[in-house]
């Protein structure tokens, strides 16, 4: 890997939208630590649930994340 490849993916932080947080807070969050939002990833969270002696898995809930990425200062 390069060092130039290696300064970029050092430089990216996740950040994940908390239980009692909106999307629009959590944004507020990333800028106000200097950072870019560039990307949104769902991921659900599964329950198992057994039926008839099978188990199956039913979506509740899900996790949202965004990577970020430091603000570039324009001069």
């Amino acid at each position: 890997m390069t060092k130039k490849k290696q300064d970029k993916t050092r430089m990216k932080k996740q950040y994940e939208v908390g239980e009692q947080e909106t999307v629009d807070q959590c944004i507020d969050r990333i800028r106000k630590e200097g950072y870019t939002p560039i990307r949104r990833i769902e991921k659900p969270i599964f329950k198992e649930v057994e039926q008839n002696g099978d188990i199956g898995y039913e979506p509740v809930s899900r996790t949202i994340i965004f990577d970020a990425v430091p603000v570039k200062d324009e001069q």
